[in-house]
């Protein structure tokens, strides 16, 4: 099931909960790894941050390949590998995340709602509706 939130074109569709299954199988597999490695919460979840920025990197690179924005490598990339790189550092921030709170999917709902009513305004109610006279 997903939810959806209000947009401007029409409704958004949210990540679903299959969605959060596979970024949970994530979290626990990367926090397997950094355990055998001798790495454990918070220290775990700080690199885990960081590589979030990493990814924002990798990111921004693309942008700038996109545009051509460094002559001496002129267009080195699409917009596709743009958006092959926000969904890293999507992923990876939702791994973050469901690394350090067990009710991300349900944290990050909230936020998302709480987050977006700062900038897309609400609905206004449904009229009251009137009895047709007969």
């Amino acid at each position: 099931m997903t939810e959806q939130l209000r947009g401007g074109d029409g409704p958004v569709e949210a990540a679903g909960s299959a969605d959060w299954e596979t970024v949970r199988a994530l979290a626990a597999r990367f926090e397997a790894a950094a355990a055998e490695r001798g790495v454990v919460p918070p220290q775990s979840h700080v690199l885990q941050v960081l590589k979030i920025g990493e990814e924002f990197g990798e990111a921004a690179q693309a942008v700038i390949g996109a545009t051509g924005s460094n002559p001496r490598k002129g267009r080195s990339h699409s917009w596709e590998d743009v958006h092959d790189e926000v969904c890293d550092v999507i992923i990876t921030g939702m791994v973050a995340l469901a690394r350090m709170r067990p009710d991300a999917a349900a944290y990050f709902s909230s936020q998302l709602t709480l987050k977006a009513g700062r900038f897309l305004p609400v609905p206004p109610p449904a009229p009251p509706l009137r009895e047709d006279p007969a």
